[in-house]
């Protein structure tokens, strides 16, 4: 069977190794725009680089009056979970031969000021009495949150009261050094190739039934067949989806988002002083992608600090496309879907207006106020981030990614972001199981795959405290994840 997909980011990199790991006979070929794997969103400074499993984002746990809801939260450390047995199998087999290369133990803590105390503090009992998040710990003593979070605490005032969680088992993962690492495995040990500088200009099908997919390199127009496509390009899956003239593809249209942060790169001996990702609470009318976090990142053994995201409005699918490329994406069917959102969340659309104009004294002044005196401390530097596409699904704005899938089962495609790459391989499981249900047939492919998901079901992950440890603790020491670690490590 001839597989095609668009796009060698986290989403398709992982799509084609899973794919190929499972049914080795699978011809698949990769067409990637830009001239290296995991170079768009994916790259280490397109994203937050936090492996979101729910330990610290106040939005993954709503709250409607004195009722909180755990259950996305829940869901996504799971799906985290089943993330961390296929990287751990990578490990095992060879095929990235350092886990530190990619994934770093880094604390994953909430704080919030004295209005939000009792939201956290609710959070934080329903939470901790969960298997999944057993290991929180909750404080409103100054000092000792000063000595999880240090530099959102120094130049605080101490009257000044707060409250944290922290989880000292999270993750930061640069998810581009990831992604070219697989795309290495993918290439030089499963047979998979890959096309660098190929643009997809327009996807349609044969009257046979096979798609099509017209190509240009370098100037150079290509066509390539595919029995089976899949478009994990993240906004630029938007525009492709509309040119398959699929039936559900008038049902989705792009809400474009962009993002800056602040960076600033810092010693080993300072990262040691703050090894922890710090989430704050969104801005009312703030998307929940500008959660304000003060990160620490790790990217080829150098050391940096990232304060953000500062969201804005910028109309272009990816970084590195132009506006034009948006406005030929669109139909005169979404229109109304634009103006929909427009009108439901017009406070969301002011503030990214207002954000996009945003100059570095006002993000600096943020900074501040998250972290007292941090501006001065080090130096820092304003950076764009990737560009996020939310969906808008029948008019209604969405948050978070959903799977689409052809009743032939010849067509599929990842849209929306958030959790995203954290959660690339459970989601490219269930995208497989949906569009090549035939790869999970043979005993071999059974066999092969447990051996990569020792359990890859959430609910039961959810519900069995004693599997989920046992689970937990043998990929945490593949990856080299401590389950208890000092204050300074």
């Amino acid at each position: 069977m001839n597989v095609i997909i668009i796009g060698a980011g986290i989403m398709g990199t992982t799509f084609a190794t899973l794919a190929k790991e499972l049914a080795p006979e699978l011809d698949i070929t990769i067409l990637e725009r830009l001239d290296g794997p995991g170079a768009g969103n994916s790259w280490v400074f397109n994203n937050a680089g936090t492996g979101h499993e729910a330990n610290c984002e106040l939005n993954y746990t709503p709250v409607d009056e004195e009722v909180i809801s755990v259950e996305k939260a829940v869901k996504i450390h799971a799906q985290f979970n089943v993330a961390k047995q296929f990287w751990a199998y990578l490990i095992q087999k060879g095929a990235i031969k350092d886990p530190k290369s990619f994934i770093n133990q880094t604390k994953h803590c909430t704080i919030v000021s004295e209005p939000s105390i009792q939201e956290l503090k609710l959070r934080f009992n329903e939470m901790s009495s969960h298997h999944f998040f057993e290991q929180m710990r909750y404080s409103e003593d100054f000092d000792e949150i000063k000595s999880w979070i240090p530099y959102t605490m120094e130049e605080r005032p101490r009257h000044e009261k707060m409250a944290a969680t922290v989880i000292e088992t999270g993750t930061d993962v640069n998810f581009g050094a990831l992604t070219e690492q697989m795309a290495k495995h993918a290439v030089d040990d499963l047979g998979v190739k890959i096309e660098y500088g190929t643009h997809v200009k327009r996807v349609h099908r044969s009257p046979a039934g096979s798609w099509l997919v017209e190509t240009q390199s370098r100037g150079v127009d290509r066509r390539y067949k595919a029995d089976v496509l899949f478009v994990g390009a993240g906004g630029g899956a938007f525009p492709i989806l509309k040119k398959s003239h699929l039936p559900f593809a008038r049902r989705f249209t792009g809400f474009p988002v962009g993002g800056r942060f602040l960076q600033a790169e810092i010693t080993a001996e300072q990262a040691e002083q703050y090894r922890a990702k710090t989430y704050g609470k969104a801005k009312v009318g703030a998307p929940p992608m500008s959660v304000p976090h003060l990160d620490l990142r790790v990217s080829d053994g150098r050391y940096y600090l990232l304060f953000g995201p500062f969201a804005s409005f910028k109309p272009v699918l990816e970084r590195g496309r132009g506006f034009l490329d948006y406005l030929r994406s669109m139909r005169l069917h979404d229109i109304p879907s634009l103006l929909n959102v427009a009108i439901e969340h017009f406070p969301l659309v002011k503030y990214l207006v207002s954000e996009t104009f945003k100059g570095e004294k006002s993000m600096f002044e943020e900074l501040d106020s998250f972290a007292p005196g941090m501006s001065k401390k080090f130096n820092w530097k304003a950076v764009e981030a990737g560009q996020r596409v939310q969906i808008i699904r029948d008019g209604d704005l969405q948050m978070g990614t959903e799977i689409l899938v052809s009743k032939d089962k010849t067509y599929g495609t990842l849209l929306g972001a958030s959790p995203g790459a954290s959660v690339s391989p459970e989601v490219m499981l269930r995208c497989l199981e949906q569009l090549l249900p035939s790869t999970f047939t043979s005993e071999e492919a059974g066999e092969k795959k447990k051996e990569i998901f020792p359990e890859d079901n959430l609910d039961f992950l959810a519900k069995n405290p004693e599997r989920y440890r046992e689970i937990r603790d043998a990929v945490n020491e593949r990856l080299g994840i401590k389950q208890s670690v000092s204050q300074q490590d």
